[in-house]
């Protein structure tokens, strides 16, 4: 059967790897980015687009989420509420979780899928070194997964793909370079759209990542914030 895979790239560096990794194996590939209100939504707007430019993918999809905003509860979307710093130490789900966002993305990316005959789904979600957000976890996909095979047609096949979801983030970082990944396209600060911050949950994720991997990551930070 042939492979048509759609990744759901948000612009950040999983969405990259695993992008990356889903050109090696599909015969056909579609790019899908959700906007949510999100604070970095114009420069994660522009990833995704420099991105899919790159991987030659022409059938993309760009959705408005925006009910996501709409309730808020979040740093991303509501602007009252601080965005979180990295704290290794901490087992308290950040502000920056956008709640049962990734249920949102998957169930659009299903309804695209069985629309156009498409037969995988990939998603950057990473549990073992991630933040604790509660829809990176394998059993929320492997959930999600069931609800697909009891909510599609019969002669639907759609897999959910993890590829990065066991690995480290430095692992991931590894995995980019040896791909070819262009990681200096790709944007992961949560707060900025200009130069990242370096302190946001997801910029510290990442120059750790880079450090511990051994690699210099190609993108701008503010002064200090390495």
């Amino acid at each position: 059967m042939k492979k048509s895979g759609i990744v759901l790239v948000s612009g950040g560096m999983d969405s990259l790897v695993t992008a990356a990794m889903a050109a090696g194996e599909c015969d056909e590939l579609r790019f899908l980015h959700a906007s949510y209100g999100q604070r970095t939504a114009t420069r994660e707007r522009d990833s995704f687009r420099l991105l899919a430019a790159h991987y030659d993918v022409s059938d993309t999809l760009e959705v408005s989420l925006n009910a996501l905003a709409v309730i808020g509860g979040n740093s991303l979307t509501d602007l009252s509420i601080p965005v979180s710093e990295f704290d290794p130490a901490s087992h308290v789900v950040p502000t920056s979780y956008v709640p049962f966002r990734n249920a949102h993305l998957l169930a659009t990316a299903v309804s695209w899928a069985e629309g156009t005959g498409a037969n995988r789904i990939y998603i950057g979600a990473v549990e073992e070194d991630s933040s604790g957000y509660p829809d990176c976890r394998r059993v929320f996909y492997d959930a999600f997964q069931r609800a697909i095979d009891l909510g599609t047609r019969d002669e639907t096949h759609i897999e959910i793909i993890t590829p990065v979801i066991d690995m480290r983030k430095a692992d991931i970082v590894r995995q980019g370079i040896e791909l070819g990944a262009p990681f200096e396209l790709s944007w992961s600060c949560y707060r900025c759209e200009d130069v990242a911050c370096g302190t946001c949950d997801s910029c510290a994720l990442r120059l750790r990542a880079f450090r511990e991997a051994g690699y210099t990551d190609p993108i701008s930070y503010a002064e200090g914030s390495r």
